[in-house]
């Protein structure tokens, strides 16, 4: 397959990969595409399906006009944007890429259609230029995980393109089994193959540069997380928890009566980190895709706890080895599933950042291949059917614990899997295909509808929105 470690690791901002990174790429794509702006004289974004239903409180209607002005999801800052959205509303019009200015509101630009969904995916979007002369161009674009956008009828080109480059990798793979197979032959490990893999298109440096700089993000991440206290924006008054009870763990190590110590508190502490970086996410801060936003705590929260309580004699390497096996896992769950929870619900998200996570600690802790495969599929195993059902639309409630949980879990199907010999009875290719065929079984009211399950049980001041 066609897909790089920098795919399934992207730095944006939150609260959503597919809600706000996505859009905001699609935005800024179909302007890019057009050419020369002389002519234009207006713009509309229309949101569909899930985009529409839980749009707002993803954050959707403000990537779509950032995107529009130009910005990126890597570039711009996330304390400037309610003051670009902001001036926009004051003017009443928008700079079109920075350059072009035309008439422009959220209330007139933005149109949502919450009972309609396109054709290839529950994430559509269609975008529309007015042009002097009275005419019109649109686009369809679709947000279908991860940040990741495909143009309406792109599907079956990027399919050719992708076969065609899957030939100039030195190890192309499709499934687990042929990577596993490929190993076999090779003597190598999949961090080595990845590697190798990913030469081809960088050099070692370029590409550990990159990796070195994913982890830095994820660590600000965390530290910012874990230092910032409040309310989460949205409505529902959610207070921040990971900074309080990080200072009262802090607390507790530094006093000298330790009889509250407990033998979990290090695995409290993982799920403090990865609560830590969902925060961050659900406040539109700046995150990386691991393999979505939704999911964003997971991995950081495990690479964390390698570093720093697993005690590696090589912590660098080992941060790079986890990295390139994780993105191992999340291509092959977006090849032959999907990593978007309006696709196939949270087991798409969390499920699968729990197996890249999982299998990334085994990596790095010197596992077989055999045993990181394993620890992939226990990962997805134990969360097939989770719903995707944020309640009020927002990415909090129940996706920030939800990262704290599957941030130990992980780390517990790394342990079962290093402690066998990596036969198991379920393999990961078929754990992947029954998070397929399950995806397509749910009901949409619980895949990012916010129409189903916690979204509709739980009585909030958002209610009414969802």
């Amino acid at each position: 397959m066609d897909m790089s470690v920098f795919d399934l690791f992207k730095i944006g901002i939150g609260p959503s990969s597919s809600h706000t990174v996505g859009p905001m790429v699609a935005a800024r794509r179909f302007l890019v595409e057009y050419g020369p702006l002389d002519d234009v004289v207006g713009v509309e974004a229309a949101l569909y399906g899930s985009l529409a239903l839980t749009g707002v409180g993803h954050a959707t209607d403000k990537a779509v006009i950032l995107g529009l002005m130009g910005e990126t999801p890597q570039g711009v800052p996330p304390d400037e944007v309610d003051s670009k959205l902001a001036a926009i509303e004051t003017a009443g019009s928008i700079a079109l890429l920075g350059v072009h200015a035309v008439p422009f509101t959220a209330a007139t630009g933005l149109v949502w259609f919450k009972s309609e969904s396109l054709p290839e995916h529950p994430n559509g979007m269609r975008f529309t230029l007015k042009l002097r002369d009275g005419s019109r161009i649109d686009k369809v674009y679709y947000s279908i995980g991860g940040g990741f956008i495909r143009e309406a009828g792109e599907a079956q080109a990027e399919a050719a393109v992708e076969s065609a480059a899957a030939a100039r990798v030195v190890f192309p793979f499709d499934t687990m089994e042929q990577l596993l197979e490929h190993g076999r032959v090779s003597g190598l490990s999949i961090p080595e193959m990845l590697r190798a893999n990913e030469n081809v298109k960088r050099s070692d440096d370029e590409l550990n540069e990159g990796l070195d700089r994913i982890w830095h993000v994820m660590r600000d991440c965390i530290a910012h997380g874990l230092e910032t206290t409040g309310n989460l924006p949205g409505g529902l008054n959610v207070k921040r928890r990971a900074a309080k009870l990080w200072r009262q763990a802090q607390d507790a190590k530094a006093s000298d009566n330790r009889a509250n110590d407990l033998p979990h508190d290090a695995v409290h502490l993982v799920s403090l980190y990865a609560m830590a970086v969902n925060e961050e996410n659900a406040a539109g801060g700046r995150v990386v895709t691991a393999p979505t936003n939704g999911a964003a705590g997971i991995i950081p929260a495990v690479l964390r706890y390698y570093a720093q309580d697993c005690r590696p004699s090589d912590p660098v390497g080992g941060v790079r080895r986890f990295m390139l096996t994780a993105a191992a896992i999340g291509m092959l769950c977006k090849r032959n599933a999907s990593i978007s929870g309006a696709e196939v619900g949270c087991q798409g998200e969390v499920g699968v950042a729990c197996a890249m996570a999982a299998a990334g600690l085994v990596a790095a802790l010197g596992g077989t291949n055999e045993q990181i495969e394993n620890a992939a599929e226990i990962g997805i195993e134990h969360h097939l059917g989770m719903t995707c059902d944020p309640i009020g639309g927002l990415v909090q409630i129940p996706c920030i614990e939800r990262n704290g949980m599957g941030a130990v879990k992980a780390i517990t199907a790394a342990s079962l899997a290093l402690n066998g010999d990596g036969t198991h009875f379920v393999s990961l290719d078929e754990v992947i295909e029954t998070m397929r065929q399950t995806g397509a079984d749910m009901q949409d009211k619980y895949k990012e509808t916010s129409l189903g399950g916690l979204a509709v049980h739980v009585i909030t001041v958002n209610h009414a929105a969802c």
